[in-house]
């Protein structure tokens, strides 16, 4: 068995624990490999998470970003997310039962060939001559900055059918994940991770729309005009520059997230919003 360990960066906490669980791996005979940044405060060697994509569970420790980071390294690679005390919503393992529940997994996995899972949908932006890495949280289409002047005109799409055509600074296409982020603050619903749903909220929109929960395998389509420039940005990192008037296509990508080890507790997350 093979099994990646990625550690939120510059946090000793978080490369103590991957050091324990390096140590008690390694005490069953199991490959582990280690990122780059926590193998240098461990004084160990290391690789990216690309380099994970082999693995049979990856252990991702921080939070939220922390589990984004992984998931966008290690690909269908099952995930356990262990939370160091952010709201973690993808992330369902205390520090204190890390290592309980990463040694189950591999019990589990020598004696079924498999690990606990469950699979997440992701979504996929593209436009002429480019695509976007997929994103586990959401997809955003903006002009060249939030704030006024500095949006764009935007028609918005879903299958085909008009759904908004307005002034804003932007439209955010999410997952049920991605709902407790980036579109909860713009005013979007919650979506529990159980719901097989894609959400599209406008951002500041002159005549908004109510934000739509449409079925996961909606294809959104953004039509982003009278902008001097635009982005796509997926999960708050990888983005693509856009010369409009341009379209963008977002929709499910053909590869999820998967989840390792035991469910997150959907509305005790949610407490630590307060």
């Amino acid at each position: 068995m093979k099994v990646g360990l990625v550690a939120q960066k510059e946090n000793a906490r978080a490369a103590r624990l991957a050091g324990q669980l390096r140590g008690m791996l390694r005490e069953q005979d199991v490959t582990v490999v280690v990122d780059t940044a926590t193998a240098a405060a461990l004084d160990v060697p290391g690789v990216e998470p690309s380099a994970m994509d082999d693995a049979d569970l990856a252990v991702s420790i921080g939070g939220d970003g922390t589990f984004l980071f992984t998931a966008r390294g290690v690909g269908t690679v099952p995930i356990v997310g262990v939370n160091l005390g952010e709201v973690g919503f993808l992330n369902a393992v205390s520090p204190g039962d890390a290592v309980d529940v990463v040694h189950e997994e591999v019990e589990r996995f020598r004696s079924t060939g498999t690990v606990r899972t469950r699979e997440m949908s992701r979504l996929r932006a593209r436009g002429d001559g480019w695509d976007l890495d997929p994103a586990v949280n959401e997809i955003v289409v903006q002009g060249a900055q939030r704030g006024h002047g500095n949006g764009g005109e935007f028609e918005l799409r879903v299958d085909g059918e008009l759904y908004s055509c307005s002034a804003a600074d932007g439209v955010l296409v999410a997952t049920p994940a991605g709902s407790t982020a980036y579109n909860m603050s713009e005013g979007g619903p919650l979506v529990r991770p159980e719901v097989d749903a894609v959400v599209v909220t406008e951002m500041c929109a002159g005549e908004p729309m109510p934000s739509l929960v449409s079925a996961a395998d909606s294809t959104v389509t953004v039509r982003i005009d009278d902008a001097e420039m635009g982005y796509v940005i997926s999960d708050g990192r990888a983005q693509q520059e856009l010369e409009p008037p341009t379209t963008i296509t977002v929709e499910r990508a053909s590869e999820p997230v998967r989840l390792a080890g035991p469910p997150s507790e959907f509305f005790k997350a949610l407490d630590k919003l307060d």
